[in-house]
């Protein structure tokens, strides 16, 4: 439906734009390193490109594109080189600015990436729980599971701090 339009540069240029920001900071909430990261983020969108099949919406895009991030992440995470390798830089991209938020982010990078995945995905893309179960490919019970122990996490990380009832 949408694929000849999706195709078109203009239209490239205004996804990319438009989801260049989310993809990165998915990939670097696997990678903590920002050439890897920038490394995933292009094989993304270089995946985009390539990909033949329509989309229904934007909406379709972004699920594809987070979907596709996280699962080139995983793959690279999962070679050897990146076993051995040391991780170069640990500094989390500056994409938040405010102090109490910037802590909470700091401490998201510590909690297990199952959790990290869940609680970005519903805090800062603002998707539902039944959605992330979709984009992930798990049950609607696992997400809400993760949700609730990350969030016990973070407030463990924060001292309390961290306290929503979502």
């Amino acid at each position: 439906m949408l694929q000849t339009t999706l195709r078109s540069r203009e239209n490239f240029e205004e996804i990319y734009e438009t989801y260049v920001d989310m993809v990165y900071r998915i990939c670097f909430t696997y990678l903590k390193n920002t050439a890897d990261t920038e490394d995933m983020v292009q094989n993304t969108f270089i995946k985009f490109m390539e990909q033949s099949h329509s989309f229904q919406s934007k909406e379709h895009v972004k699920a594809w594109l987070i979907v596709t991030a996280g699962n080139l992440c995983k793959n690279h995470l999962k070679h050897w080189w990146s076993k051995r390798a040391p991780v170069e830089d640990g500094n989390m991209p500056v994409f938040m600015e405010e102090e109490e938020t910037r802590e909470v982010v700091d401490a998201l990078w510590e909690i297990p990436e199952k959790y990290r995945i869940a609680l970005y995905l519903h805090y800062f893309e603002g998707y539902k729980s039944k959605e992330i179960s979709e984009i992930l490919g798990i049950s609607h019970s696992t997400v809400r599971t993760h949700l609730e122990r990350g969030r016990e996490a973070l407030k463990n990380k924060l001292g309390g701090d961290f306290i929503d009832g979502r």
